[in-house]
């Protein structure tokens, strides 16, 4: 009878082997459990994926037509900036309030860091890249900086030239009141508003010689 186990310990060695195979047992339910949770949320998202915003668009650039992969909640700054190497159109603030992102939306002055890429489908889209001539000529807002070094630190003049460009299209020949009015969207931090006004009213002068 040497080789007969004691019940007690009989019952507590059956008692751990079937603790261990409840676990390993609750482990593959909760493991089949997610799987199926994970595929109905991967089914769900590829239903969703019908519905939603075409990532690959063709965008009109200064004059030529970039295909680029864009999210849906994607700015146009992010897209010129990190998609397109236009690394000109400046993010300063992001929130619409610097005017450093400022690009030319179908002539017309817009904060690039608020608006989204999608929207600008169909129209014609200018960054400070685009104002020099093919042949690398500066246009004449821009020489008028580069004349009266209307600038310090240079971080927000992109923003100011491109916003004079378009302000200029309406009112070519504005008083220094006018312009100063015509380009307020924008900040300088280095705040030599009065050096840039002037630059860029000789950037004015000369658009009315070009």
């Amino acid at each position: 009878m040497a080789d007969m186990k004691n019940p007690e310990e009989t019952t507590k060695t059956l008692s751990r082997r079937d603790l261990i195979k409840g676990v390993i047992a609750a482990g593959a339910v909760s493991s089949a459990g997610y799987l199926f949770r994970s595929s109905g949320v991967r089914a769900a998202q590829t239903q969703s994926a019908a519905g939603s915003v075409e990532r690959l668009v063709t965008l009109n650039i200064n004059g030529q037509q970039r295909p680029v992969d864009v999210m849906k909640q994607e700015t146009l700054a992010m897209t010129l900036r990190y998609k397109l190497g236009l690394t000109g159109t400046k993010l300063g603030c992001d929130r619409s309030e610097c005017g450093a992102c400022t690009v030319l939306i179908d002539d017309v002055p817009h904060y690039s860091c608020s608006v989204l890429t999608h929207s600008v489908r169909g129209k014609k889209v200018v960054s400070i890249e685009g104002l020099a001539s093919a042949d690398g000529k500066l246009h004449p807002v821009q020489q008028g900086v580069v004349d009266e070094q209307g600038f310090q630190c240079a971080f927000c003049m992109s923003g100011f030239i491109m916003s004079a460009v378009g302000f200029l299209k309406v009112n070519p020949k504005p008083t220094r009141t006018e312009l100063a009015h015509g380009i307020s969207g924008n900040l300088c931090r280095c705040q030599d508003y009065d050096k840039i006004l002037t630059a860029l009213l000789k950037g004015a002068e000369n658009m009315r010689r070009a």
